[in-house]
């Protein structure tokens, strides 16, 4: 059983930066491909970037590219989202998520995840 805890999340202004932290515990990390969604008020979860077990390749919503990098510390067992230029239409809650050991390529589908974190809150304002 996978146990994740999102932190990093805040209040900042159009234009500024975050950066979103996701410890995991109960599993063997480095195994594990890791997303990170978002979900606005009345909007559903949606996929924000993802970043596969190995080699570590990333992939990012088209919504995001350009702005936004994952990324992860095996060492650490800890996944990160760099988020820059932000907007506010970037303001929701953010949850990271894990996928099963070793399952190869990457997701972008939120019941394509089997364990997830309980979100932190990110608001942008204009």
């Amino acid at each position: 059983q996978v146990q994740l805890v999102e932190s990093g999340g805040g209040l900042v202004q159009a234009g500024g930066s975050l950066r979103l932290s996701c410890a995991a515990s109960g599993g063997t990390f480095r195994y594990y491909a890791m997303g990170w969604f978002r979900q606005a008020p009345g909007k559903e979860r949606e996929f924000v970037a993802a970043i596969n077990w190995s080699p570590g390749s990333s992939y990012y919503a088209d919504s995001v590219k350009g702005r936004v990098t994952i990324s992860r510390d095996n060492a650490k067992n800890t996944v990160y989202l760099q988020m820059n230029s932000l907007k506010p239409e970037d303001t929701a809650v953010y949850y990271c998520a894990a996928d099963r050991p070793l399952r190869v390529g990457v997701r972008s589908r939120p019941d394509e995840y089997d364990y997830w974190g309980q979100g932190t809150q990110v608001t942008v304002s204009s």
